[in-house]
């Protein structure tokens, strides 16, 4: 495949550029032992409360499906979760840890448009992103929030055009969740799937044009 002539490197923020397990901590520190499983399952249920209120016509923040999936998450795991201990738990997904190579890739994208692509509302994304050592190295940080449609619709990537001013074919888009990679691909950009675990692409009738280990792959783009 011809190297496409990208102008924007866009980056999903969860999973992507940031570890979302990384509250494993924090959630072992309120409810000991449970870390895990109230992580996992808080995470599933973040998503598939987007997916349905997308389906349904329900759109509320990001924020509050992150908060109603950790909800759900403690009463699966019978953590039982005070005020005070949610306050905590959703405080710690504004202080995910990064992954190391962020900073070092974002630094050599510096002739590119670079922006994050979340459905994470500017209440959680703002202060993740400003605590992050690469704050200054992002042109912009957009959110489905702006449109009221969830990734992966086709609306929702129509904001990168709009905002960022290029062609479909321009952008590089990188997403460590295969859902996002599909939507992604089917809207027509070029997408580079952040494999960090060594899975299999879901079936959805599209594939991810690269797929690397970690985003120091994507480096091979720059000219």
């Amino acid at each position: 495949m011809p190297k496409p002539k990208i102008k924007a490197f866009v980056f999903d923020a969860y999973g992507t550029l940031f570890d979302v397990h990384s509250v494993i901590e924090k959630c072992n520190e309120m409810f000991p032992g449970k870390g895990k499983d109230i992580s996992g399952i808080w995470r599933q249920k973040q998503l598939e409360y987007s997916f349905l209120r997308q389906l349904m016509g329900r759109y509320t923040t990001f924020f509050e499906i992150t908060r109603d999936a950790l909800r759900y998450a403690c009463n699966e795991a019978g953590a039982e979760l005070s005020n005070e201990t949610e306050r905590e738990l959703l405080d710690s997904y504004l202080k995910l840890h990064h992954y190391e190579e962020t900073e070092e890739v974002l630094m050599k994208l510096k002739s590119y448009q670079t922006a994050i692509f979340s459905n994470g509302s500017f209440d959680m994304l703002s202060p993740l992103v400003e605590q992050s050592p690469f704050a200054s190295l992002l042109d912009e940080v957009l959110s489905v929030d702006e449109v009221k449609q969830f990734k992966p619709t086709p609306m929702s990537y129509q904001l990168v055009l709009e905002r960022l001013g290029v062609r479909r074919e321009e952008v590089l888009f990188m997403s460590s969740n295969t859902w996002d990679i599909a939507g992604a691909s089917s809207f027509g950009f070029y997408t580079a799937w952040i494999n960090r675990q060594g899975k299999g692409m879901d079936e959805l009738g599209v594939k991810p044009d690269y797929e690397y280990g970690d985003l120091r792959g994507i480096l091979n783009h720059v000219k």
